[in-house]
């Protein structure tokens, strides 16, 4: 697979992965059903797309890029819409993981 597909994958795999966990917020434990659905199966097709992603692109690359923006879009979803705004510590922590994103694309290539 060509490493355009792995970037169009893993992207796709953000996308449905920041969808998947707010799901997982939204459905309440799993009691209301149609989030808790939507929320297997975005995890679902979120997984096919990282895996698909790791066939094209290095691993490391590619599950720090995935696990890095999921969890910073995770944190601006729930700022948006439960208005859980993180303390210093928590924004200090989710800039430094995006930090590690760069850091880990841009400086952290295998030869």
């Amino acid at each position: 697979m060509k490493p355009l597909f792995g970037y169009l994958f893993l992207a796709n795999g953000i996308i449905f992965g920041i969808a998947s966990n707010s799901l997982a917020k939204i459905s309440e434990g799993f009691t209301k059903l149609t989030p808790s659905i939507l929320c297997i199966l975005f995890m679902c097709i979120t997984m096919f797309s990282i895996a698909k992603a790791m066939s094209a692109l290095p691993v490391g690359f590619a599950y720090s890029t995935y696990s890095g923006l999921t969890v910073t879009g995770v944190v601006l979803f729930a700022v948006l819409r439960f208005n859980q705004i993180p303390n210093i510590y928590g924004t200090i922590g989710i800039i430094l993981i995006v930090i590690g994103v760069v850091m880990v694309n841009y400086l952290g290539r295998l030869n």
